[in-house]
């Protein structure tokens, strides 16, 4: 099976779903035109297929290794990266100051699924780095600027991000990991990282480390915490690469999945760093690489689903059992419904990254809430996706998907660490239901009119598929305004059900208005899905709103098992 990179389907959601063409009007992306995103989606697809998805099997059957020390990448990964350097796709979005193409973030989204769905253990390379370009961009000094970010941007040097360490994962405050100035601006940074993603490389000749760490006066927990650059090499006075920094790479974790990625258990023994932004401003900064990178993990689990659902129909053709098993009712249902759900991961992926674009470009309030509300659901759902369609693959292959050869385990494998990286769903549903909704549910409300003012609109053409939008985003309109009135415990006990049941109507609003270009295939797909999928909101949302007091009166006990007579 060969990936394809789904160009049509992207462009089809910018030009008709997302409301990508008024960034053009902008004066920041007033070079996005429709002729240059048509010229670097086709030209991103090939890079796709030609480069990137002949390794996908590759990387997974020759990992990544050390080797005395030394990090060997998957046969063929070195060439495959420099057509991701050479192309210029990880400077896409950057600032033209220092290398950047300046483009819209949306399009850089486009991108990634493609190589997300050629090869997703070459594409996390890219991926951190783009997400340290981003910290730097927004919290480091001048001078680190002008030294890292052209390295950065041109694929000489990659970037990663350090905050887990073994005891302190999701509660980043726990961490140990100290910094102690060196009385010349710079650090000692002594401590051990887990769960580098790319934290060595033979691809580029400098690897960047991000990292967590806590400065003598630091406070206990999130507050104290302080993020530095702490380079593989020390740059020398011409921002070469120079010394060997004090740090190393004391193992590759043994995964389930993205074998040609390395992971890494890094240590760093009195290792020279340099701050990035503020004493004690290291959250801020990590943050903003990590919301870049949890939108990005979101497109991943997009790409993934695609590359399992084309692998999926083009043996559902091939294979015979009574006729094509394609035209078997159940097949013909796991198809369709996988279909449907890559769509609505894809535009709320792309509607999100437009709604950053958009807050960017005219300093708009609304936008910037906008973007933030949708970033969780977009990571979360997306991520979900994948790991469904690609378990889908597997049950269309029958048999024949539980043997190796086939290649259909692979992208479950692959995809099955995206929910729990750069914060878990369960941490997503918890910041929407938390910090999004601690507007009083404004930003939700002003979404939520969009999905009524389309379907109304629509009532005319498709009044069955419109009533039944409408009558959903009235639904989850009164239930946003409930979990607002709840205490916080009772709103984390349903955030997951209720980030599902947004994503749902918000993929039914998208599908409503793909079959408003009139287009018979897409209104087919819109009425699959609003028939057979958009009514699990409503199961989402009794589950939402059922509060803490069931979950809590279960004891850990009878949680492991131990009832009465």
């Amino acid at each position: 099976m060969t990936y394809r990179a789904p160009v049509d389907q992207i462009a089809f959601i910018l030009n008709h779903i997302v409301p990508f063409q008024k960034l053009a009007e902008t004066e920041l992306f007033a070079e996005a035109t429709t002729e240059t995103v048509d010229a670097i989606l086709n030209e991103a697809g090939k890079m796709a297929d030609n480069e990137l998805a002949p390794l996908n099997r590759v990387g997974d059957l020759t990992p990544a290794r050390l080797e005395n020390g030394k990090l060997r990448s998957s046969p063929g990964f070195d060439a495959g990266f420099r057509a991701i350097a050479d192309g210029g796709w990880i400077s896409l979005a950057s600032d033209p100051d220092y290398g950047g193409m300046g483009l819209p973030q949306a399009l850089n989204m486009a991108v990634a699924e493609m190589m997300s769905g050629a090869c997703l253990s070459l594409q996390l390379n890219p991926l951190l780095t783009q997400g340290q370009i981003d910290a730097l961009q927004h919290h480091a000094s001048d001078e680190m600027k002008a030294l890292y970010l052209p390295k950065l941007n041109s694929g000489e040097w990659s970037g990663t991000m350090n905050l887990t360490e073994p005891g302190a994962g999701s509660d980043v405050g726990a961490l140990t990991t100290k910094a102690e100035p060196n009385g010349d601006g710079t650090y000692k940074i002594t401590g051990q990282k887990i769960f580098i993603t790319w934290g060595d490389s033979d691809v580029t000749e400098n690897v960047c480390h991000a990292v967590l760490a806590r400065l003598p006066d630091g406070a206990k927990g999130t507050k104290g915490i302080s993020l530095f650059m702490v380079p593989k090499f020390i740059p020398d006075d011409d921002g070469n690469p120079g010394v060997a920094n004090s740090l190393k790479v004391v193992s590759l974790e043994h995964k389930m999945g993205i074998h040609g990625s390395p992971t890494c258990v890094m240590s760093y023994e009195d290792a020279t760093g340099w701050l990035i932004g503020k004493e004690h401003g290291g959250m801020a900064a990590m943050f903003t690489m990590m919301n870049a990178a949890r939108l990005g993990v979101g497109v991943q689990g997009v790409g993934v689903a695609e590359a399992a659902l084309q692998q999926a129909v083009a043996y559902a053709i091939e294979r015979n059992q009574f006729g094509p098993i394609i035209r078997h009712a159940d097949v013909r249902r796991m198809l369709a419904t996988a279909r449907a759900e890559v769509f609505v991961a894809r535009s709320i992926c792309l509607a999100t990254a437009v709604s950053t674009d958009m807050a960017r470009a005219t300093d708009d309030a609304e936008c910037a809430a906008r973007a933030a509300f949708l970033t969780p659901i977009a990571k979360a759902h997306g991520t979900d996706v994948g790991c469904r369609v690609a378990d889908m693959n597997i049950q269309v292959h029958g048999g024949m998907g539980f043997i190796e050869e086939t290649g259909a385990a692979q992208y479950l494998r692959d995809v099955r660490i995206t929910p729990i990286y750069e914060g878990t769903n369960g941490i997503q549903a918890m910041d929407l239901v938390g910090r999004k909704l601690s507007d009083g549910g404004e930003a939700a409300t002003r979404l939520l009119d969009e999905v009524m003012d389309t379907a109304k609109a629509a009532q005319g053409d498709f009044p069955d598929l419109a009533g039944e939008v409408w009558r959903a985003a009235e639904n989850l309109l009164e239930a946003t305004q409930a979990m607002v009135d709840r205490d916080l415990q009772d709103r984390f006990a349903g955030a997951v059900p209720y980030l599902d049941a947004f994503a749902r109507v918000l993929g039914a609003w998208f599908h409503l208005r793909a079959a408003q270009t009139g287009d018979a295939g897409r209104v087919t797909l819109a009425r699959i899905y609003i028939t057979r999928i958009l009514p699990r909101y409503a199961a989402d949302l009794i589950e939402a709103q059922a509060g803490l007091e069931d979950l809590g009166a279960i004891t850990d006990e009878q949680l492991a098992g131990a009832f009465g007579a």
